[in-house]
């Protein structure tokens, strides 16, 4: 987009004051609507033929509301569902709200069970695709806070012969919709239907995911079922967390997570890990929830718990909310995940920025020098969504501010910011940084901290790329997030932001 000017500019002094102390986060997040303390809504989809063939992925035959089946269920008969025993175990903590869904997934509509109405949406082994409209939907969902879990099975898995299976369905999600289809999670599912075997964890004992409240995983089992393939150029959060014996790195991950806007992103490789055996009459089911070879009640909960924003947090639930298949004292009932959580510290896993793809079409919570720096259209557009930070760009002496206050808790393992940066310029040197755009932390008194980095005109470059950096040996302290972009008196330099994120966890 060499030369391209603006009608308004914005040279980034992108001050975002975050307040790193203990406490609450302090500002407005973008993120699915808020719940009542400890109460986390988890909607588990049946509007994809998830219970087609031998298929039973739902929570209980009672839908939307599993309660409407048994008011207070304490083992898993008393719903009826492949995937009663991960219901139940929620519910009994006290701390989760479930419902179910036939329907469309929308977002942002008036719909009870509309997405914005949850912080998490599970979807077991899809097999229908999602019409446009649901990509998107899931899309800004995760896009605005929320967490997705998906379960995939192996190729050929095609439960009711519309020439579709959920590799290929979660696939086209990823590939085939109106936010981002460039590889916007940084994996893929692998074509692949392997018939057994063990995938072990990695070691990773700050991982709220393999060490969670819901016990410690160390490992799963294929019931023929498929990996995924990592891409952590496309996405530097995408992360393995589970492996096929032999493999490791980008290739053979069989449980993974990872991040998208502001939301989270969970995806394992096998149904059959999640089925605790029993459901509707007619089905041929394994019971993978209660399989001593494998810890996969505890990966199913914790994930969960993770996805919803759950992990970390202080719970007051005591009920003792076993996972096990019945109230027997068996081997395999030992073996299920004791559903009690327990506080892990201080610190709650979420993402703090609010309006963090700017798509409010405003700046706020952001503080931007004019309110022109929040574009939408075609000159300078926006990675995901249709509304970006457009700083700079006027080829004229400027300098533009955005900003925005935070609170980071302490007691956080991680505090990752990131965000996406275009630029492009109408210099030709290939030596002289005319045009820059710096990236500070300043403490409350304005005191510069750290200059994180500094772009100028000699990194422009097609596309957006993405930025990321610690900000741990800030907790404990208010600073400012500051971006400065100065222009100089002749050819524009853009400097162009989307898709921010303050993650800690």
């Amino acid at each position: 987009m060499t030369g391209v000017g603006k009608d308004r500019r914005l040279v980034a002094v992108f001050a975002a004051a975050i307040t790193i102390g203990a406490g609450l986060v302090g500002v407005t997040v973008v993120a699915p609507t808020a719940h009542a303390a400890t109460k986390y809504n988890v909607l588990f989809d049946d509007g994809h033929a998830e219970t087609a063939g031998n298929a039973d992925w739902i929570i209980s035959t009672s839908m939307p509301d599993p309660l409407a089946q048994n008011t207070s269920p304490s083992v898993e008969t008393d719903w009826t569902g492949a995937l009663s025993s991960w219901g139940v175990a929620l519910q009994k903590t006290g701390s989760y709200s479930l419902k179910t869904t036939t329907s469309a997934l929308t977002y942002g509509t008036s719909a009870s069970l509309d997405l914005s109405n949850f912080n998490e949406v599970v979807i077991d082994e899809p097999n229908t695709l999602f019409t446009a409209a649901e990509k998107t939907a899931l899309m800004n969902f995760v896009k605005n806070g929320g967490g997705l879990f998906l379960i995939s099975d192996h190729t050929g898995s095609d439960r009711n012969s519309d020439g579709y299976d959920s590799p290929a369905i979660i696939n086209d999600l990823m590939t085939n919709n109106t936010v981002d289809s460039t590889d916007p999670f940084g994996f893929s599912v692998d074509l692949l239907n392997i018939a057994s075997g063990t995938p072990k964890a990695i070691s990773d004992s700050t991982n709220p995911v393999l060490n969670g409240s819901f016990g410690t995983v160390t490992g799963s089992d294929f019931y023929n079922g498929t990996t995924f393939t990592l891409t952590p150029a496309d996405n530097s959060a995408v992360k393995g967390l589970l492996y096929r014996s032999g493999y490791s790195g980008n290739t053979g991950a069989f449980f993974v997570t990872s991040g998208f806007g502001s939301g989270k992103v969970a995806i394992w490789g096998d149904s059959s890990d999640v089925d605790d055996g029993t459901g509707q009459s007619g089905n041929t089911l394994y019971d993978g929830w209660n399989d001593t070879t494998a810890t996969n009640a505890a990966l199913a909960l914790n994930a969960t718990a993770w996805l919803a924003g759950a992990s970390g947090s202080t719970s007051t639930a005591s009920a003792s909310a076993s996972a096990s298949a019945s109230a027997s004292t068996s081997a395999s009932a030992s073996a299920s995940a004791s559903a009690s959580p327990t506080s892990t510290g201080s610190c709650a896993s979420s993402q703090l920025l609010g309006n963090p793809g700017f798509e409010t079409g405003s700046a706020s919570p952001w503080t931007a020098s004019t309110s022109s720096n929040i574009y939408s259209g075609t000159k300078e557009p926006a990675r995901t969504g249709s509304y970006d930070a457009w700083l700079d760009g006027y080829g004229t002496t400027t300098t533009n501010t955005l900003s925005q206050s935070v609170t980071l808790p302490s007691g956080c393992s991680s505090y990752a910011l990131s965000f996406y940066l275009h630029i492009d310029t109408a210099e030709t040197t290939t030596s002289t940084a005319y045009d820059t755009l710096k990236v500070q932390l300043l403490n409350s008194s304005g005191t510069v901290l750290s200059t994180l980095a500094t772009y100028s005109n000699l990194n422009a470059a097609s596309g957006y790329t993405q930025r990321s950096f610690s900000l741990a040996s800030y907790a404990g302290q208010t600073v400012t997030l500051k971006f400065t972009g100065a222009e100089d008196s002749v050819d524009q330099t853009s400097f162009v932001l989307d898709d921010t994120a303050l993650n800690v966890g």
